[in-house]
């Protein structure tokens, strides 16, 4: 009988399948890393994608915005920015001109010790670096077609021009991340993204997609009603090293970096499974239940209505978010979870409605380090070993029961084809 091992924290958990039941293993297939990161940057800024040159689309007394990505993120900001500032100095644009703008969406405001370390030493000295939430002085660009505020910080909003840096990743609602996510939510108001938000209840608003998606839709148009000039997006591996970067178009540039994760996280499979085996990918994306959610949406997309997924995350700090542990605690069904974030947007609350969306999808069987209390109030069924689990949803589904093993989740998504 053939055995696979998953990542458990920093332990593994073995698990034993009869050939007739297992479909498939199903593995990322990254990139390697380019071999020079900046040369990287320099060279992508060569060759923008549907737009001219950063260095023709800026006159030396312009006011320049670079929007950055906040310390929650993984984008590689310190390689990224000074090619682009190189840039804007061959240009002729003052130093006293150029503000670096951290996208801070809801998050709390940076230290400064944090703005020193994502963009560099070097670049905090020289240019003017402030968080998106520094004042509350935002401008009003109207309302999105779906009712959202468009209320812009306004270092981002005054700027003559509008740069936008991130990297790229698969995004629960949005699709992917990138491209004029650092303005909504990056640079917008509380009130804006609050309403915004919602827009991840409607249908379409998924991971991996961007046609018929409302959530990334309405970022896009905010992205054109404030106004992108030029984006630099870095594709990322696991081991968060560039394995590309894409400049120019704020939409063709993003659509083709996206390209780039799809082929390396995208997976077709010919059928969905009775039963998903699933494993956050060890420490430290199973800290808690909160960090392995993002396992746990892509394998919804494996397996059959009414099916299970069997979640593979050791959790040994439980939850691991305060409101997203009391809205599920405090909820008698995960409806209840998705009526409560459609009346407001509550950060916590929408990883609850992300999780409840696929428990209402399929049964959710937990091997953790979580008590079973603890397991049973977030609406899973705690299991003693991964071995246990499967041999009780095969009881369940019968003995030609089909699965699916993801070792890594967190970055492999299945594409029925």
């Amino acid at each position: 009988m053939p055995s696979y091992q998953l990542k458990f924290g920093k332990e593994l958990e073995t698990l034993e399948i009869e050939e007739k039941n297992l479909l498939g293993v199903l593995y990322p297939k990254e990139l390697p890393s380019v071999s020079d990161q900046l040369e990287e940057v320099r060279r992508a800024l060569k060759n923008p994608i549907a737009s001219k040159p950063l260095s023709e689309m800026i006159k030396p007394g312009d006011k320049v915005a670079v929007m950055v990505s906040d310390i929650t993120r993984p984008s590689p900001s310190k390689i990224l920015l000074p090619p682009i500032l190189e840039e804007l100095d061959r240009t002729g644009v003052p130093d006293g001109q150029v503000t670096i703008v951290f996208g801070m969406g809801i998050h709390r405001n940076h230290t400064e010790e944090e703005k020193c370390h994502l963009v560099g030493e070097d670049i905090y000295r020289r240019y003017r670096c402030v968080d998106s939430t520094e004042s509350d002085d935002y401008v009003s660009y109207g309302t999105t077609v779906r009712g959202t505020p468009i209320e812009i910080c306004r270092p981002v909003a005054e700027a003559d021009v509008r740069i936008c840096t991130g990297n790229l990743e698969y995004h629960y609602c949005a699709g992917y991340s990138g491209g004029a996510k650092a303005i909504m939510p990056g640079a917008s108001s509380r009130r804006s993204i609050e309403v915004h938000h919602a827009l991840q209840l409607m249908e379409g608003s998924e991971i991996g997609r961007l046609d018929g998606n409302p959530f990334r839709e309405d970022i896009e148009e905010i992205g054109k009603k404030v106004g992108i000039d030029f984006i630099v997006n870095a594709v990322l591996n696991e081991k968060k090293e560039i394995v590309r970067v894409v400049t120019g178009h704020p939409q063709k540039a993003h659509r083709s970096g996206c390209e780039t994760i799809d082929r390396m996280y995208q997976l077709p499979i010919k059928r969905l499974a009775d039963v998903v085996v699933v494993s956050a990918g060890g420490f430290p994306k199973d800290l808690n239940v909160y960090q392995a959610q993002k396992a746990l949406e892509n394998a919804q997309y494996a397996v059959k209505p009414g099916g299970t997924i069997i979640l593979v995350a050791k959790c040994q700090e439980g939850a691991g978010e305060d409101v997203f542990q009391t809205w599920m605690e405090e909820a008698n069904s995960p409806d209840e979870v998705l009526a409560r974030l459609k009346q407001k947007f509550v950060m916590g609350g929408h990883k609850a409605a992300a999780i409840a969306r696929v428990i209402k999808k399929a049964q959710i069987f937990l091997v953790s380090a979580m008590s079973e209390k603890n397991s049973r109030d977030l609406f899973f069924l705690p299991k003693a070993s991964l071995q246990q689990a499967l041999e009780d949803a095969i009881k369940e589904n019968g003995p030609d029961t089909g699965v699916w093993v993801i070792p890594y989740g967190g970055s492999t998504l299945p594409k029925l084809s």
